[in-house]
């Protein structure tokens, strides 16, 4: 399978940082006075940065998909030195991306006399809160794309207390497919609901009676860009976080229905069977359709 995914001109990059706020990923950080890709592994193509780029140093190439091999993204990242070392490994570690995060670790270690740092600095600067923002830029990572997962305690409590202001059962941050890392803990046998953007304004019993006790990716099946970016991350969700069901709530407008389509795509692509119910919801926020598919 083909993907698109950036690559940086490093003799035509100036290091100004304009493309950095608007990778939405946090993909993309200032090292060394140059635009670095700090992980391919979340880089989904889409290509926000592009536009923001005054020198033409960024473009989208289309290449052969291979399975992610944290050895051979290391071997690229010690080539740049010591600071897109760090940067990537902690990329690594804000996104739960353990196993990778273990396996590039192992490598330096493996590969330490080769290297002109050593592996207990790298580790030192893996675990600071920041590395240096004046180098890195928006301190490592893009804030709208850190994972969050809230305390359950809150639900608890929200359970005994008297009905007033209505109490949000979102359980986790980010929520934008576009965003989320399939490989975040909380994904992990969850119930799964997948919501068309504008459900939540429709409905208005949304928090209480659908998204609790839930996960929860949002999308726009329309206006999104890079779907097969979706696709993937649905099989993701199926195949390695093992969800437990899939709720997908879409809009009566015809546009919706490609969102169901794409969870039924990734269903057909990947190892496991998943159940899966889709609702219809009307402009109205009347529930139109209710079944298991």
């Amino acid at each position: 399978m083909e993907r698109e995914i950036i690559k940086i001109d490093d003799e035509l990059c100036n290091g100004c940082g304009l493309c950095v706020p608007n990778c939405h990923e946090g993909a993309l950080q200032i090292i060394d006075g140059k635009v670095r890709l700090v992980s391919e592994l979340m880089c989904d193509g889409l290509g926000a940065c592009i536009g923001h780029c005054p020198e033409g140093a960024i473009t989208i190439e289309r290449r052969e998909a291979e399975p992610y091999d944290e050895v051979k993204v290391m071997e690229i990242m010690v080539s740049k030195g010591f600071n897109t070392v760090v940067a990537h490994l902690r990329h690594l570690k804000e996104h739960q991306e353990i196993v990778y995060l273990k396996q590039g670790m192992g490598y330096l270690i493996a590969n330490e006399s080769k290297l002109n740092f050593l592996v207990k600095e790298v580790k030192e600067g893996v675990h600071q809160q920041i590395i240096d923002p004046v180098e890195v830029g928006c301190g490592g990572g893009c804030p709208g794309s850190k994972t969050v997962v809230f305390d359950p305690l809150q639900f608890k409590m929200a359970d005994t207390q008297v009905i007033g202001a209505i109490q949000s059962q979102l359980r986790q941050w980010p929520v934008q497919l576009h965003l989320i890392n399939p490989g975040a803990a909380y994904f992990s046998g969850s119930d799964l609901l997948v919501a068309a953007d504008c459900s939540a304004f429709a409905i208005g019993d949304f928090h209480s009676n659908w998204l609790k006790n839930k996960t929860l990716v949002i999308a726009c099946p329309k206006l999104d860009q890079g779907k097969e970016v979706y696709l993937q991350k649905f099989i993701a969700l199926i195949d390695n976080a093992k969800v437990n069901t899939i709720t997908v709530l879409i809009m009566e407008v015809p546009c919706c229905g490609g969102l169901l389509q794409l969870v039924e795509m990734a269903i057909a692509r990947s190892g496991r069977k998943v159940p899966v119910k889709a609702i219809t919801v009307s402009i109205r926020g009347e529930i139109l359709s209710e079944d298991w598919i």
